[in-house]
């Protein structure tokens, strides 16, 4: 049985406590930190109660899922991928994700600026890297970096807003602090050497957020420590 909503929202404030702790523990400002909420495998009411809550946007790993979830829920509320994108669901993404964290190819980015363009919209995207050099995870080789954000910025349809990326899964932190540490120094480069703010780091869930915060992240994803485990 799915949680009520007040349950959500104990956890939600409980969750964004947490965030303001790290923040203040690695010298910044609570609000710098955007909280989305992952409803992924959960029902369309995980999106209501965000929007009910105030959260802007919520995080969804499949584009059918997400797509079938949209026309239930009764929320206004922002969708963004962050989940693998398949090529040949990129247009279907384009229409329905107000902005996609998991491009990792420049294949895909082209297939995304011609969806967009058809569909007369200009779509966010954040460029996913396995900063982690994990093999168990999708997203580009940082190597890969400066010519996936080469090839991105010169397509009309599309806005890069920054980087993602999803830590490996290790018992010990510094993997993850490390892998974060990683991305925002990418970021800074490519900033510095195209004049590019990417503002957003989408990096950080339930159980690394805090190292993420503590390295510069923007964005935390977070489900299980809002929702539960996965239904």
């Amino acid at each position: 049985m799915f949680i009520d909503y007040e349950t959500f929202r104990l956890r939600a404030d409980a969750l964004r406590e947490h965030i303001a702790a790290a923040c203040r523990a690695s010298g910044r400002a609570p609000g710098e930190v955007t909280l989305l909420p992952v409803t992924k495998t959960h029902p369309p009411a995980a999106a209501e109660y965000a929007a009910r809550y105030g959260l802007a946007a919520v995080g969804e790993s499949r584009v059918q899922e997400a797509v079938e979830k949209q026309s239930l829920a009764a929320a206004k509320v922002g969708w963004e991928l962050i989940g693998h994108l398949q090529s040949n669901k990129a247009r279907l993404a384009a229409a329905g994700f107000n902005r996609i964290q998991s491009v990792d190819s420049a294949k895909l980015l082209l297939q995304l600026d011609r969806a967009a363009g058809e569909l007369g919209k200009k779509l966010p995207v954040l460029l996913q890297l396995n900063a982690g050099d994990d093999p168990a995870k999708f997203g580009a080789e940082p190597a890969d970096a400066p010519h996936l954000l080469e090839v991105a910025l010169g397509l009309l349809h599309l806005q890069v807003d920054g980087l993602m990326t999803i830590a490996p899964l290790s018992g010990d932190p510094a993997v993850a602090r490390r892998t974060f540490a990683r991305l925002r120094a990418i970021r800074d480069e490519l900033s510095t050497r195209t004049g590019t703010p990417l503002r957003v780091l989408s990096m950080g869930m339930s159980g690394d957020l805090e190292s993420a915060i503590a390295e510069g992240s923007t964005l935390v994803r977070v489900g299980t420590a809002l929702f539960g485990p996965r239904g």
